[in-house]
């Protein structure tokens, strides 16, 4: 089973790079043709590459154009069948509502360029409309790329402009494809993975619907430890076997014992999922690893357990994850607890601030502080006599 996980993590990793190249290189086709029909480029030294690199420029402003379009898609169909707008983040810039109005935040995630959470109509008979909302943004991908491709037929060769429509319309087009075909480039499931498994599963609605409020309960400013327990019951065992968004509960579940500070049972739990072949995403494992790091850290603290669990997978996801509380937490704990690297301490307790300072929801920041706390107070019973 490890085996064939291995080789089916290794064959979406495959896809990846080859659909990467595969945008690089039509990229790289239309700005070298371009530039064949620019006339008088090299009038001045370094005149060509400078005209190169505002043609790389301009590749990546498309791209962040058409993120910003993908979002704005799952915004607009989202509202259209009943959701409401609770956040919008390109890259780790974030508008989201606070208090009746509109703000700006910092947040980021890994493995995301962006992402619009809406709050669900209530369930009806255990379903709510979720196909528009999910494929919207590669809806307004497509769309945009058709209509961007159509603008440029009528300009001639040399015009920069032509060039500019021709790439938004690959980045419309390439968005369009890896969000709207089922699949897990990432450490997180694609908009079309979910979609797919919100057709085929009553449960993997319902956890959907709960992902989405507990998110507004968030913004709200209450804890998860304070929600309704009744949304943090496991599905069944084939559902967290076959369902990403099913599984994610598991995660939220055990995110909430550790809010509750029952770590005994939260470790217990976060065994038990990541021991399971099932559909969790490579970004909820490194984040349960993160927690069972910690809560080994403030109890046993055994050098050999910790090993095991800093893989050098883990390792790189956590610096990926650097702005993350969580994950900041955790290397806190780990250079006051295990390494006990007084100057490293120092300069993670001022990475935490620095974050905690522009995060959006001060209801996490107040957790995470509390775990803190009790980490010092460890670090006090763990000295030597």
């Amino acid at each position: 089973m490890k085996k064939g996980k291995k080789s089916g993590s290794a064959g979406r990793s495959w896809i990846a790079v080859l659909l990467s190249l595969l945008l690089g290189g039509c990229a790289g086709v239309l700005i070298l043709n371009y530039m064949e029909q620019v006339p008088d480029k090299g009038r001045f030294p370094g005149e060509a590459f400078l005209l190169f690199a505002l043609c790389l420029f301009s590749f990546y402003l498309a791209m962040l154009l058409q993120i910003i379009l993908h979002e704005a898609g799952h915004l607009v169909f989202g509202l259209l069948t009943g959701y409401r707008f609770l956040s919008f983040r390109v890259f780790s810039l974030t508008l989201l509502r606070e208090d009746g109005r509109l703000r700006f935040r910092r947040y980021s995630l890994a493995g995301t360029g962006g992402q619009c959470l809406m709050i669900p109509p209530q369930l009806r008979d255990g379903k709510i409309p979720v196909l528009l909302y999910n494929f919207g943004g590669a809806i307004l991908n497509l769309l945009t790329a058709l209509l961007f491709f159509a603008l440029s037929l009528p300009l001639p060769l040399s015009s920069f402009l032509r060039l500019f429509l021709r790439l938004l319309a690959l980045a419309g087009g390439f968005i369009a494809i890896t969000n709207g075909l089922p699949l897990r480039l990432g450490p997180v499931d694609n908009d079309g993975a979910n979609a797919l498994s919100l057709l085929h599963s009553r449960e993997a609605v319902r956890s959907f619907w709960i992902q989405l409020k507990v998110n507004e309960q968030i913004a709200k400013g209450i804890r998860t430890k304070d929600m309704p327990e009744d949304w943090f019951a496991l599905p069944s065992e084939e559902e967290l076997q076959t369902s990403s968004l099913s599984a994610a509960i598991g995660v939220l579940a055990a995110g909430r014992l550790m809010d509750q500070h029952r770590f005994d049972e939260a470790d217990a739990l976060m065994e038990r999922l990541l021991a399971m072949e099932s559909k969790l995403p490579g970004l909820y494992r490194s984040q349960l690893l993160c927690e069972r790091i910690f809560v080994e850290l403030i109890g046993p603290n055994r050098p050999e357990v910790l090993e095991g669990f800093l893989t050098k997978e883990q390792q790189k996801m956590m610096k990926a994850m650097k702005n993350s509380l969580s994950v900041l937490r955790t290397a806190w704990a780990l250079a006051l607890l295990s390494e006990k690297d007084a100057a490293k301490v120092q300069k993670l307790s001022a990475d935490f601030d620095r974050v905690a300072a522009r995060y959006p929801y001060p209801c996490e920041v107040e957790s995470e502080r509390e775990l803190m706390q009790l980490a010092r107070e460890a670090a006090v019973v763990q000295l030597p006599v």
